[in-house]
């Protein structure tokens, strides 16, 4: 049995479903709520699914895993009750890892580029304690996931109990199916798919720095199936390799180059609205991204990325579909 935290969110329901595709046992670490996440994980079927308040009886009861699959989270990038991301990003993560070290068993674990900041240290996932020292998150989420990273580091460091296999992944701009829960952390891609959808113009942020041009501020868009690849790939690998590692394509791509792919994908006029960027995003907006991928590569990784447009085609594909859930 694989454990999934976070299997009825967005790229951990991808992952399941890959996953039961693969007929690998799966229990599910999720809260389903009163929307309609529910619908994520309904096409597969599931072990278990454990509600969070009863996680760790759950583990009690020692149930034959195979591997911990850590991506549940407080991802919203706009949180602020630091008690509560520091108990569900950091201390769950560090308990998790300890049971994986004594149980023995493999952990994967979602880190995020959020760690890389303002991105002027660039976006190179060295191990290093020296690296990461120089990392200084934008936000709560960030630092969240950075502390984990760093607490990572000084436990393979000093030696100390850790999983017989590991990885953490450092995700960069995942867009894909199964989004629609994440309300305001949903996606670029869906929210201008859904602009175009209602007749009306792609609405994209002016820029707010000196020599980036409007629409020229760059992310590096990752397709969700890319990141199912990654993770399927160690976790089918007889001798996984132990690191934390970037999760991008290695090439960032504009705003404006992904509001053309959109309107060819779903053949509407190319248009956009320029809007002034919100005071609360000044200061702590990342213009610019782009994943450092040598590392996975030399790791043993060498699928291709899927492109930008072809991504994006894809996705509009599955939205227009009547069964928008994988």
């Amino acid at each position: 049995m694989i454990l999934l935290t976070g299997g009825a969110g967005f790229i951990g329901s991808n992952l399941l479903a890959a996953l039961a595709a693969a007929d690998r046992e799966v229990a599910v670490v999720d809260r389903l709520r009163d929307g309609g996440k529910w619908r994520n994980i309904a096409r597969h079927a599931i072990a278990e699914l454990v509600h969070p308040d009863e996680f760790w009886d759950f583990m009690g009861t020692e149930p034959p895993i195979q591997a911990v699959v850590h991506l549940g989270a407080i991802s919203a990038t706009t949180a602020t009750d630091g008690d509560l991301v520091a108990r569900t990003n950091l201390t769950l993560s560090q308990r998790l890892w300890e049971w994986c070290a004594d149980a023995e068993v493999p952990f994967l674990y979602a880190s995020s580029a959020a760690t890389y900041g303002d991105g002027s240290q660039g976006f190179d996932d060295d191990f290093s304690a020296r690296s990461l020292a120089r990392l200084r998150p934008l936000n709560l989420y960030g630092w969240s996931k950075h502390a984990f990273d760093r607490w990572v580091e000084r436990q393979v460091r000093e030696a100390r109990a850790a999983p017989p296999a590991w990885m953490g992944l450092k995700f960069f701009n995942v867009y894909g199916p199964n989004e629609y829960h994440k309300g305001s952390m949903i996606s670029v891609v869906k929210v201008k798919h859904d602009e175009f959808a209602a007749g009306r113009a792609a609405r994209l942020f002016r820029s707010d720095r000196d020599g980036v041009a409007d629409g020229e501020q760059k992310r590096d868009f990752v397709w969700v199936g890319d990141c199912v690849a990654v993770m399927g790939w160690w976790l089918s690998h007889r001798d996984p390799p132990n690191g934390l590692f970037n999760l991008g394509t290695g090439q960032a791509r504009s705003y404006r180059d992904l509001v053309s792919a959109l309107a060819r994908a779903m053949q509407v006029e190319d248009r956009v609205e320029w809007i002034d960027m919100p005071a609360s995003l000044r200061g702590q907006y990342q213009n610019f991204t782009e994943a450092r991928m040598d590392r996975l590569r030399a790791a043993g990784f060498d699928r291709p990325f899927t492109a930008l447009e072809y991504g994006i085609a894809q996705y509009v594909q599955v939205l227009r579909s009547g069964e928008p859930h994988v």
